[in-house]
């Protein structure tokens, strides 16, 4: 056999070069429509219900992660409260494909799901941010949420998880007992403003950017919308005075939405990858929430916390328990979520500490009868 020369093999290196290197192109090329998209990125946009000031907590980092590890193959356009459409129009807005993606509770983007009523605020519920994710992966909540978005055309319900609990600030009249709410105009989520209203307070909706301004006027009295690390963070705490350690639930159910059109036009990669930023956004705010609630209930200095009386406070709980019932029939879903919140509840008392935590009979966490002025450290 005639052995080959350096220059026969060299010219047999470049012919298979050049085959892997045609053959390499030619894969690039029937990987459309996802092989371009370096050069010619896929675009959305994102709209959530927050403002700035709070948009870079529970949404930026999420919308930074996706473009970092989309390597130009999509670019995520980010929109707070009201930039594009009115917060109330997100899920129709996104539903046309005005906007391709939505960060919000259910209800306060107007959702037309009988569910839509847990979204946000749902009295007692929960206690603590991590019941949020547990109710939604073991306690069926994902599977009710997929078949309730499943029925809506061209919506794409990804996930849900939690944000902070539910606080009442107020401007210029300290809450010490129920009677104090009566007539208060407050700045809060639909659900927990449905049932706030039981005690005189009323739920007034304005744009998120227009909430400051409106308690300084006093067209609002105060916000019932956030805990305390949210309302340090975009500055209302600087203009409430009060804050009612009462907090009637302990998370908030926010979620995750896409136009499903915008959702199957892009690679399953992308997907993966979005999914994951999610996930990863969902992780950075339990975080942020948790440590900082806590610090600040304990530490903060801008506001004088109050407490309802145990008898009192015993007397939401119980009206909370009616909340309930009544929700339950809506309709036969809704009636599940209410089983599996009973259920849950149920299973955390059983288990003892530190799970239990009692939904119906713990009146709060501090004694509620005094209340105590911020250090002046």
């Amino acid at each position: 056999m005639q052995k080959k020369s350096k220059i026969t093999k060299r010219r047999d290196f470049l012919k298979k070069a050049g085959l892997v290197t045609a053959g390499a192109v030619g894969a690039s090329t029937l990987a459309a429509p996802y092989g371009y998209a370096a050069t010619n990125p896929v675009k959305w946009r994102l709209q959530t219900y927050s403002g700035a000031p709070l948009g870079a907590h529970v949404v930026l980092p999420q919308v930074e992660a996706f473009n970092k590890a989309a390597h130009g193959e999509m670019e995520i356009e980010l929109y707070y409260a009201d930039q594009l459409v009115p917060t109330d129009e997100l899920f129709r807005a996104m539903q046309a494909g005005t906007i391709d993606a939505v960060q919000s509770d259910d209800a306060t983007m107007g959702s037309p799901v009988d569910i839509q009523i847990f979204g946000g605020y749902f009295p007692f519920a929960t206690r603590f941010s991590l019941d949020v994710p547990a109710l939604f992966k073991y306690y069926g909540l994902n599977d009710i949420w997929a078949e309730a978005y499943g029925e809506v055309d061209n919506v794409t319900w990804l996930s849900t998880s939690a944000w902070d609990p539910c606080v009442l600030f107020t401007v210029k009249k300290p809450i010490r007992s129920l009677a104090d709410m009566k007539g208060l105009r407050v700045f809060g989520v639909p659900t927990a403003g449905r049932f706030m209203a039981r005690y005189g307070l009323i739920p007034v909706i304005v744009p998120w950017d227009d909430v400051e301004v409106a308690m300084q006027t006093g067209e609002l009295d105060g916000v019932c919308w956030c805990g305390f690390t949210e309302a340090y963070e975009v500055g209302w705490a600087d203009i409430c005075n009060y804050a009612l350690s009462n907090a009637i639930t302990g998370a908030w159910f926010g979620s995750y939405f896409v136009n499903t059109k915008s959702w199957e036009g892009i690679s399953p990669k992308l997907q993966e990858l979005y999914k994951i930023s999610i996930d990863q956004s969902h992780y950075y705010r339990q975080v942020w929430y948790w440590g900082g609630e806590a610090d600040l209930r304990v530490n903060g200095k801008k506001m004088e916390i109050t407490g309802l009386p145990a008898d009192e406070w015993a007397g939401v709980v119980q009206d909370s328990k009616e909340f309930w019932a009544e929700t339950s029939k809506i309709s036969p879903r809704c009636a599940q979520v209410v089983d599996a919140f009973n259920k849950y509840a149920d299973t955390m008392e059983k288990a003892g500490y530190p799970y239990s935590c009692l939904l119906y009979t713990s009146p709060s966490p501090r004694d509620l009868s005094t209340s105590r002025m911020p250090s002046s450290a």
